[in-house]
């Protein structure tokens, strides 16, 4: 800064009015707020429908909500003059296209602001609006049409998606209307290692027609570019894909395949537990105990619940949970094994194991063996494919879930999903460059 060039203060310059088209004649400030006179610099005194020249009859006075300066909010009081043509007698007023959209309160410098604000700094729409100095509605409306024309819309947003992710979300919780939608993600960057993933669509309802019909309206070059698809358990998702996408890869995501197990675990516990105790589990009960104990790795298991494993296992009356704990973690070490390939195998092992000649007494393990029998295919694609883990699916809905939180709750959804889009849809960049 020591060898910086000062120039003389000038207010049009500071609040960016310039390039509005606009020029400071006035100041207003207040404790609640700050009020600036300006007029337009261009004239504008020539007809557009004739072409005669006018003469100035009165001036109008519109009033815009500007960009906040130190969070106090700043309105123009722009200063139009109205013209007649001497020719065919029209009258028109100064142009203002270029510093505000027509019937807009807000500046196209608060627009862009409070786009920043909503997308960079993941503001809510109230800290948003009492900056502005605006109602709710008005803040809300102007940013969601802006971040729909200017960044949602964009011509090739979805160019270069070549692996993508499909999920269920609930967006809310009430029992009135359907609560779920399917949520669409670009998991392209994760697998080339070049960014995050980003949401490119949500749809609402959790079926296989909703994710089919959001395919069917993709353009045919975009769907034949797509090569995998990583997914949880839900057919619906696997069938749509297959119809729409025959040359992708559907992967199922390790994540979800660890939970088939797990609840499986669950399940026969819970069983376990009615049948010797006659209850789902007190916290004297060894098995309820252990639930906790019984979902960790092997590997990471402590000296004191190895021994509270022992103990239980020691029990023959918990050889069915014991045999089915030894499935899930078989199962995870298929997932931690350093080389894929061996992870394959291991994986491969384990479905042609559980698949067939099963103990009728693990009712648990034989269910868990015919799902993945049905979707093997599915479940070994993982480890032929980098990058195919449904992981950052499951991230960008916990992101969502927090937008929900700070906006205490949605009712619309179509302003969810725009909100959604523009919490989780990569546009960062597009606004900041650098970041």
């Amino acid at each position: 800064m020591d060898n910086a060039t000062f120039t003389t203060p000038d207010l049009t310059t500071f609040c960016r009015l310039g390039d509005l088209g606009l020029v400071v004649t006035g100041q207003h400030l207040t404790d609640e707020r700050a009020v600036l006179a300006c007029r337009p610099v261009e004239p504008d005194d020539w007809c557009h429908h004739c072409g005669c020249h006018g003469q100035p009859r009165d001036s109008v006075v519109r009033e815009l909500a500007h960009v906040p300066f130190g969070w106090r909010p700043t309105t123009l009081q722009v200063r139009l003059r109205r013209y007649q043509c001497t020719g065919c007698g029209r009258i028109w007023r100064q142009d203002l296209t270029c510093a505000a959209n027509p019937r807009s309160c807000l500046s196209n410098g608060a627009l862009r602001w409070a786009l920043e604000a909503l997308v960079v700094s993941h503001l809510p729409v109230s800290r948003i609006a009492a900056a502005l100095g605006v109602a709710w509605n008005t803040a809300n409306d102007a940013v969601l049409a802006e971040g729909q024309r200017l960044l949602i819309d964009q011509p090739g947003r979805l160019t270069g998606v070549t692996v993508i992710g499909v999920d269920e979300h609930v967006w809310r919780h009430t029992r009135r209307g359907d609560k779920y939608v399917t949520v669409v993600i670009d998991l392209t960057p994760v697998s080339t290692g070049t960014g995050p993933s980003r949401l490119l669509a949500m749809v609402e309802g959790r079926s296989k027609d909703a994710f089919k019909t959001w395919l069917s309206q993709q353009p045919e070059a975009w769907r034949d570019q797509v090569r995998i698809v990583a997914m949880d358990g839900f057919t619906g998702f696997k069938t749509a894909a297959t119809e729409e996408l025959p040359t992708a890869t559907t992967v199922m995501d390790p994540f979800h395949v660890i939970r088939l197990a797990g609840d499986a675990l669950d399940v026969c516990r819970r069983r376990v537990q009615v049948e010797l105790h006659g209850s789902r589990g007190r916290k004297h009960h060894p098995l309820y105990q252990a639930r906790r104990t019984l979902h960790t790795g092997a590997d990471l298991l402590t000296d004191k619940q190895q021994r509270r494993l022992g103990e239980l296992f020691a029990d023959d009356r918990h050889v069915e949970v014991e045999a089915t704990w030894g499935v899930y973690q078989r199962m995870i070490s298929a997932y931690r094994t350093r080389s894929r390939q061996e992870g394959k195998k291991v994986m491969t092992s384990l479905i042609d194991a559980i698949g067939t000649a099963v103990p009728s007494s693990l009712v648990e393990v034989a269910k868990l063996g015919r799902t993945l029998t049905k979707r093997r295919d599915d479940v070994l694609a993982f480890f032929d494919h980098h990058g195919s883990s449904n992981g950052p699916t499951e991230a960008i809905n916990g992101r969502l879930e927090h937008l929900r939180g700070t906006a205490l709750g949605f009712h619309n959804l179509t302003h969810y999903i725009a909100r959604s889009l523009l919490e989780a849809g990569g546009f960062r960049p597009d606004l900041h460059p650098r970041l």
